[in-house]
């Protein structure tokens, strides 16, 4: 049997895994992915990309192909709830609207928050491009249709066999780390990992296909459709998929309808499209159906996210409804969590202890996104209630309390204002910028330094996003100069695998120190000065200067996936030792030697 020696094994090609092969090539470190589907996804899947996951694309080099073929920003600055679609003189009337995801990037607070705007691509579209792009950077290394059969933890690695379903043959992998991204469907449970949470919510389906819509999917900034059909009583949802047009225009569509868990009609193709055709009341409108796919709504996560060399990522570690699209940017986020972590530790600069932050950090906030997922998902179903649809109750007396919020009349002025305060709290999903992009790493064991300061305080723990440089808060991102003209972004200041230390105009001391303390333990740093009129790099608007909450003689260090990991308000007089002390605490043994 053919046997073959890498670093690290990635099985499964979707989000997370694609994305690890990405980040482990762009940091040195070699690494072979299996997928034991032929094709990456053939389903619409997540779309949503936020922009934390924007700004990680963009170090893969793949941010710009996935801006070019998403959805324009003029086409996703809001979501609309809907009575009905097309077929009756007052179906496809608006409930209400709401901004969402930054508004097509024109909501100041996603402005501030970086430069990389959210867009929205679905996966079926999202994954061959990362699949090119991993396999330009490890040609060879990224291999579709060879499964995993079996894998043992021996000695100082894990020894696996793959089965490769083309040619029908086996070959071994002996790999020191394993990073399981397929779903759960092989490597969680040979582990023995149990996903705990909420199953079997309810029985949903979605219908992709093509179709012209124009004539009544007006509204051409609306992203997602929310269509309560007085009919049935039930919520159904309706979302472009491209690809070359978008809006009201869209080529393409996924209709999601919700079944109770013991309907046979969910089971017939021909009885879902029936169902479909009449709730969307388009008769017999031309539809081309591409695919339909039945799933459960559930929320769960893993038990573990580590079991000795082998780590589990994306749905393999947790599962969430798709209400805020947090799923796919959680995978994404969790390799870039990782990978770093791993490089540090094969390249000896590390301990192998650094890999158990990996679940202390991502899990609590991955958590917290399933819970996110859920309270969202609930409270799109209590809007329902909110406007007074029975579900399975008498479609006119559906109508007739929807009616209500078009009358006109006086006496139905506080049912109209009801619903739009019942349709305003959805905003928890919509405008859930701390979740998606103010998430932190401050639980114990976090591969960070507290610094003994308070946490920001948050007008709204979900909806506001405050900027900090505390340890383990995200980089908050500024517009600087450099000497040359350009204008860039502190988050473009940390290179891959490399930390980033960040000096007061008047740290000088700090940049020697850390320059001396990089050499002598091996470890990759850059360093700079930062100040508005006096550094290396210049803030023109203050912008950091209003974030960094550091004096001129401060310093603070940046670790590689842009997470702050240590920092001093002012100088100091053992500048050397307390980085040394720092860098030690980080990767987790008391000196970081290896190479650089």
């Amino acid at each position: 049997m053919t046997r073959y020696e890498v670093p690290v094994l990635i099985v499964g090609g979707g989000g997370a895994g694609l994305t690890a092969s990405m980040l482990l090539s762009d940091l040195g470190i070699d690494s072979l992915l299996i997928n034991a589907r032929p094709s990456t996804s053939d389903l619409p899947k997540a779309h949503l990309l936020n922009q934390r996951t924007m700004e990680i694309l963009g170090d893969t080099g793949v941010a710009e192909t996935i801006y070019a073929c998403g959805t324009p920003p003029e086409n996703m600055r809001a979501t609309a709830w809907y009575a009905g679609f097309a077929g009756t003189a007052d179906a496809g009337r608006k409930l209400g609207q709401m901004e969402i995801w930054g508004a097509g990037y024109t909501d100041t607070d996603w402005m501030v928050a970086s430069g990389c705007p959210s867009t929205n691509l679905p996966q079926i579209r999202l994954e061959p491009i990362l699949r090119e792009q991993a396999e330009e950077l490890a040609p060879g290394r990224v291999r579709f249709h060879h499964e995993l059969v079996e894998m043992r933890e021996e000695g100082e690695g894990v020894t696996a066999t793959v089965r490769d379903l083309d040619a029908g043959r086996d070959y071994t992998v002996r790999a020191q780390y394993v990073l399981g991204c397929d779903g759960g469907r092989t490597v969680g449970q040979a582990l023995g990992v149990e996903m705990e949470g909420p199953r079997n919510i309810a029985q949903e389906i979605s219908i992709h296909m093509t179709a012209d819509l124009s004539a009544w999917a007006r509204d051409p900034e609306v992203l997602i459709r929310w269509i309560w059909l007085p009919e049935s009583g039930v919520l159904s949802v309706l979302v472009p998929m491209g690809p070359e047009r978008w809006g009201p225009d869209s080529e393409e569509w996924v209709f999601h309808l919700n079944y109770p868990s013991d309907d046979p009609r969910a089971l017939d193709d021909a009885a879902i499209e029936a169902d479909m055709r009449r709730a969307l009341g388009i008769g017999d409108h031309p539809v081309d159906v591409h695919r339909i796919t039945r799933w459960s709504l559930e929320g769960v996560v893993a038990s573990r996210f580590q079991v000795g060399r082998v780590f589990l990522l994306g749905d393999a570690a947790h599962r969430h409804p798709p209400t805020g699209g947090l799923g796919l940017n959680s995978a994404i986020q969790d390799a870039h969590n990782l990978c770093w972590k791993v490089a540090a530790v094969l390249d000896g600069r590390a301990s192998e202890e650094l890999l158990s932050t990996y679940e202390a950090e991502r899990k609590p906030v991955v958590a917290r996104n399933v819970e996110c997922s859920l309270s969202n998902g609930a409270n799109q179903f209590q809007i329902g209630r909110d406007l007074g649809l029975v579900p399975e109750g008498d479609p006119e007396e559906n109508w007739a309390s929807l009616r209500r919020l078009w009358s006109g009349r006086a006496e139905d002025e506080a049912c109209r204002r009801a619903a739009s305060r019942a349709i305003a709290t959805q905003s928890q999903e919509f405008r859930q910028h701390n979740v998606e992009y103010g998430y932190t790493y401050t639980k114990p064991k976090a591969a960070i330094v507290p610094d003994g300061s308070p946490e920001p305080e948050l007008v709204d723990p979900i909806r506001t996003y405050v900027p900090s440089t505390r340890p383990g808060h995200p980089l908050p991102h500024a517009w600087l100069d450099a000497d040359d003209g350009r204008r860039l972004s502190t988050l473009d200041l940390v290179r891959p695998g490399r930390f980033l230390l960040i000096a007061g105009e008047d740290g000088l001391p700090w940049c020697e120190a850390a320059r001396s303390v990089a050499n002598r333990m091996a470890v990759p740093v850059d360093v700079v000065r930062i100040g508005h009129v006096r550094g290396d790099y210049l803030d023109p608007r203050c912008q950091w200067l209003q974030r960094r909450e550091i004096g001129p003689e401060g310093a603070m260090l940046i670790r590689p996936d842009r997470f702050a990991a240590w920092r001093s308000q002012g100088a100091s007089v053992t500048a050397e030792d307390d980085l040394e002390r720092a860098f030690g605490a980080i990767h987790m043994c008391p000196t970081a030697g290896g190479a650089s």
